[in-house]
């Protein structure tokens, strides 16, 4: 995490047209104006000591935007409602129909199903998120009006309307990752089929149903229940910036995507460093389901 700040830090110091103290003066600012900005904020000092202030100013919770000039961490909270909202969704169907469509193709590898199946995912993981998003939004939301067009109702102020706000965009989100886990799942499961547990299932005269689903698909589901972990919180952390912007959720991913287009520093900091603490905490909590997913995974004592 220190890495990563520092590294997005420093990379923002080097992009052209990147100088906060321009785009707090405006266009038609003067010289005059500009010094006074860059005293105030403390541009002039080093750019390791600029670091030190906004990390400090982090960790204390008073870091503040150069372009909006609001508290960072108050409007990151203000987001997060939608934007867990959106992962956790998304996060349940691209699991369960990962699992469901790939054990389906491993169990009929070779047949019409799995090539049909092949197809679809080939499919879903070619189309990009933000073209689901608006095809899905033509379609349902402005032709047909079966779902809102766009925006966020939070879950305590109305179920039903959060609900069908976030059905399409759970929908967009899920397309990608499904296809990828169903391709994973199944060479995964394929590959199961030929370790020395299996040849012993068998050989004790368990039935193929018994098989598949106590040790090939409990064994297969380690890799993919990591990977889940990994973009769940990558999500979490501001990952699904296409599909909120497409929807206009108002989430993190939003507000990253905002902040990044004027190259505000702060708040991309700050939402880097906290995507990157939720990976290294999904991380961990992945590692401790191994435990409970793979019998040979065992801590000694």
């Amino acid at each position: 995490m220190f890495a990563i700040s520092v590294f997005t830090f420093f990379i923002f110091q080097v992009i052209p047209n990147g100088d906060p103290a321009l785009r707090l003066a405006g266009q038609s600012a003067t010289p005059q104006t500009i010094a006074a900005i860059i005293k105030t904020w403390g541009f002039d000092k080093p750019v390791y000591v600029q670091y030190l202030d906004t990390m400090e100013k982090i960790f204390t919770g008073t870091v503040v935007s150069y372009s909006q000039q609001v508290n960072v961490l108050s409007q990151i909270q203000r987001g997060l409602p939608a934007t867990i909202s959106l992962a956790l969704g998304a996060g349940v169907i691209w699991l369960f129909w990962g699992i469901v469509l790939g054990a389906s193709s491993a169990v009929r590898a070779g047949r019409f199903t799995d090539r049909l199946l092949g197809v679809v995912a080939l499919v879903g993981v070619s189309t990009p998120t933000f073209v689901v998003g608006a095809v899905s939004l033509y379609f349902f939301a402005y032709r047909v009006h079966i779902f809102p067009l766009s925006g966020y109702v939070p879950f305590f102020q109305d179920p039903w309307e959060w609900f069908m706000h976030l059905v399409l965009p759970w929908f967009s989100l899920s397309v990608v990752y499904i296809g990828f886990y169903s391709r994973v799942l199944r060479s995964n499961m394929l590959d199961a089929l030929h370790e020395d547990f299996v040849r012993t299932a068998r050989a004790k005269g368990l039935t193929q149903r018994r098989i598949w689903l106590n040790h090939v698909l409990r064994t297969s589901l380690i890799p993919v229940i990591s990977l889940w972990g990994l973009d769940f919180a990558a999500v979490i952390g501001g990952g699904a910036i296409l599909v909120e912007v497409v929807f206009n959720l108002d989430g993190v991913g939003e507000y990253a995507a905002e902040s990044i287009m004027t190259l505000d520093i702060p708040p991309i900091l700050v939402i880097v460093m906290y995507g990157a603490f939720l990976v290294v905490l999904v991380a961990a909590l992945v590692d401790i389901l191994y435990v409970v997913l793979d019998p040979r995974v065992r801590l000694n004592g």
